[in-house]
């Protein structure tokens, strides 16, 4: 079941329906209550319900708890938010006053465990006299797709690899390790975990998953029972497994629109006709996003073009001549306003995929050829490159490449080359005329543990086994396969290098109950709806992978690609945030200090 559901239904039942089971005085009687949410918790609202199925359960209204509200006290308002300080602070303002409250009562649902000392203030609030109920729902991930899930803690990348972080590393790890844990709670899996032991941090991560899960188990019992489940395995990397796929210019159509146009939270904006801008959220309700994201930019276009001349056809819609452009399809939304919604989503695909190729043909299709040649090691026919200088140095030259894409270049370079020397780097640096503010991005690199700057000491780095995937079909200017995926597929098929990512305390042997009991407490919220979905059956084992310091949107393609070819797993990957090249240069920049000077 997606994730989306799976959280939408926990959302609906055992938040919404369980506070109208147990406080609505007639059953059956609509009782009107407010929904109030803090920005962790609006996202998983937003993403997993839909306001008619919140109003049908009498909700009238959605708030956000930090900010300053209507009051309405002669309603109930349920809770649902993150135990954090500005939250619970705005949870007990809500009734600091005896007779003037915002709200008759409360129904507090948190979204992960409360840590003990809120509790306390809680109590001693006068909000205590209005709280009716006081509950842990442990969902503290948003699912940003049906495989897809994020942390929203872009400071890990900070907590996890900046050396002046230290002081706050271990509470930011206890709370990664909370929130990857109500992940698997959710799924109902107990996952073996294994992890990547090249990075000494990722093995006291695994520890304290482990932990978590272990209580988790103890509350749910049944948690990841049966034989597929028992082969379930979460997988805990760290972005320094791989610091290419990141830095690659993406050509298929979801990565390269989030890498080069400015898509702000998945809202496109466009002018889709004269002076007319239009904002567009690009999620899973538009069924041609779901159908393209993956698609190379090269078939998007067409595709988008063909699926509009059957939509003509079969409306018996005049259009005009072959080539579709935006303005046609605008003076046909006016023209057929019963067909304006298909038409709208035909018009936001056009322009994206246009807006993409327009910045593609700038300069970006020059830069994909030679990345694809650093990343690789070798051209589009195969052959080993002997001198990667001849080919970049035109682009660090290059006046219209962003300072930003001359360094993905540099940094490319110096992976394919494990580490250069400080002359060489002094000179690319040079070359491309990259400002000091910018140079310490290419050399806190090393903090990821990758070589940047070698003299004779130069760190041995452990690199896997590529799969062969080249082939006629792959596009020359696609030829790089994120690590994950074959790190995925050798998990799978049980070939995964043990000494690399070995299992913490072993791997999980199915226990003799084959089939786990029902759950009286919530029905059958948590397991696979065996009537309901027998013809695929959901009870296939998953592989959750998880990156810390963040998933880019190849890795996240990957996903669906491994889930789609092996017939009998599902792949559920997600990280601390999602990541765009921009923003994980970014990251990088504001590392500061190397954990060691190296020369």
């Amino acid at each position: 079941m997606a994730l989306k559901t799976l959280v939408g239904n926990r959302i609906m039942n055992d938040v919404i329906r369980a506070t109208v089971q147990a406080h609505n005085k007639q059953a059956g009687k609509l009782e009107w209550r407010v929904l109030v949410v803090d920005t962790l918790s609006m996202k998983m609202v937003s993403a997993c319900t839909k306001m008619h199925e919140l109003s049908a359960e009498g909700i009238t209204i959605v708030e956000t708890v930090t900010k300053k509200r209507e009051p309405m006290p002669a309603m109930e308002a349920i809770y649902l938010i993150t135990p954090s300080e500005d939250s619970v602070r705005g949870l007990m303002s809500d009734f600091n006053s005896q007779n003037r409250t915002t709200y008759k009562a409360a129904h507090v649902y948190f979204t992960e465990a409360c840590p003990e000392e809120r509790f306390k203030e809680i109590c001693n609030s006068l909000a205590a006299k209005r709280i009716k109920t006081l509950k842990e729902i442990n969902i503290a991930f948003t699912p940003y797709e049906s495989q897809i899930f994020s942390l929203d803690t872009p400071d890990a990348f900070q907590f996890y690899y900046n050396p002046q972080r230290a002081s706050d590393r271990s509470a930011g790890m206890e709370k990664l390790a909370e929130q990857i844990a109500t992940l698997c709670s959710c799924l109902g899996e107990y996952p073996s975990i294994r992890y990547r032991a090249d990075y000494e941090r990722n093995l006291e991560l695994a520890q304290m998953v482990q932990q978590k899960l272990d209580a988790y188990k103890a509350d749910e019992p049944t948690m990841g029972e049966g034989p597929e489940k028992a082969k379930t395995q979460l997988i805990i990397l760290d972005r320094g497994f791989d610091t290419t796929s990141p830095l690659l210019h993406e050509l298929t159509f979801q990565a390269m629109a989030f890498d080069l146009l400015d898509i702000q939270n998945d809202v496109y904006k466009y002018e889709a006709n004269e002076g007319v801008m239009k904002e567009v959220i690009l999620d899973e309700n538009d069924d041609l996003w779901v159908e393209l994201r993956h698609e190379h930019i090269a078939v998007v276009s067409q595709t988008v073009t063909k699926k509009l001349k059957k939509f003509n056809a079969e409306k018996r819609i005049q259009s005009t001549g072959d080539k579709s452009s935006m303005r046609d399809l605008s003076k046909m939304i006016k023209a057929m306003p019963q067909h304006q919604k298909e038409l709208a989503k035909f018009s936001t695909h056009f322009a994206l995929a246009e807006e993409c190729m327009k910045t593609y043909q700038g300069y970006i299709d020059k830069l994909c050829k030679v990345e694809q040649d650093l990343a690789m090691g070798t051209d589009a026919e195969g052959e080993k490159i002997k001198d990667h200088m001849r080919n970049i140095v035109p682009i660090l030259l290059d006046q219209n490449v962003t300072i930003n894409d001359k360094i993905r270049i540099i940094l490319l370079y110096i992976q394919s080359k494990n580490g250069i020397s400080e002359e060489n780097l002094t000179k690319l640096i040079q070359h491309a005329q990259i400002p000091p503010e910018k140079t310490c991005i290419i050399k806190n690199m090393q903090n990821l543990g990758v070589n940047v700057v070698v003299g004779s000491n130069r760190k041995k780095i452990w690199q896997m086994k590529r799969r062969e995937r080249v082939s006629e079909q792959t596009y020359q200017t696609s030829r790089w396969t994120p690590q994950v995926k074959d790190i995925i597929e050798d998990a799978i098929e049980d070939k995964l290098d043990n000494n690399h990512f070995p299992y913490l305390g072993g791997q999980r042997q199915a226990s003799s109950m084959s089939q786990a009991p029902t759950s009286a407490r919530y029905g059958q919220w948590h397991k696979d709806k065996k009537d309901q979905t027998s013809s695929q059956s959901r009870s296939h084992p998953r592989i959750i992978a998880f990156v810390v310091g963040g998933c880019s949107f190849s890795e996240v393609r990957a996903a669906y690609e491994v889930t789609r070819d092996k017939k009998n797993w599902e792949i559920v990957m997600g990280g601390s945030h999602l990541l765009t090249p921009e923003e994980f240069l970014e990251n990088i920049r504001e590392l500061g200090g190397s954990p060691q000077d190296e020369d």
